[in-house]
């Protein structure tokens, strides 16, 4: 993820014609990024409360002044990832740390369910990083990403869709 990162700020340096280009990011990505991490992690379904008036916002004119990282205050209300599921209730105030790359900046939405993977911080509060590209949230989770989840974390198939699709199964349809 550093290296998708350092990509895009430099290639954000080079100026305004280029377009921000990520590479595909699932939820099973996101579960074994997470699991690998030195960090501790609870992944929680729940729904996630902020102001979103402090969202960064890019002034085209003067790009260089978008912070790279901006935390804001938020709430999430659900359950957290246990064996048997997102069954133990969990509902805490975190930091949502919302980066930026060049004149990129993730963006959130307040009062939707967020399938998130949250840090936690060595002061045993809890953060949910989101970047340009996706990063450790995803609002309206599906059923099937609830699923895929479920099976990584009891040891069942984790696959992204990039290695699916290697292994041949079939895209979706659009």
């Amino acid at each position: 993820m550093k290296t998708v990162l350092a990509t895009l700020v430099a290639s954000s340096l080079t100026g305004p014609a280029l377009a921000l280009s990520c590479l595909p990011h699932d939820v099973t990505d996101s579960y074994t990024q997470a699991a690998e991490a030195e960090a501790s992690y609870v992944v929680v379904h729940g729904r996630l409360v902020f102001d979103e008036t402090r969202l960064p916002k890019v002034d085209m004119t003067n790009q260089a002044a978008t912070p790279a990282s901006t935390r804001i205050p938020a709430l999430i209300s659900g359950k957290s990832l246990s064996k048997q599921g997102f069954e133990r209730r969990f509902e805490t105030p975190i930091s949502l740390d919302i980066e930026c790359a060049g004149p990129w900046c993730a963006g959130a939405k307040s009062g939707i369910d967020y399938l998130a993977f949250l840090r936690v911080e060595p002061d045993g509060s809890y953060a949910l990083a989101l970047n340009p590209c996706g990063g450790q949230g995803f609002g309206e989770p599906s059923q099937e990403q609830l699923d895929q989840i479920l099976a990584c974390h009891t040891g069942g198939p984790c696959l992204s869709g990039l290695i699916q699709l290697e292994q041949g199964e079939q895209a979706p349809a659009e």
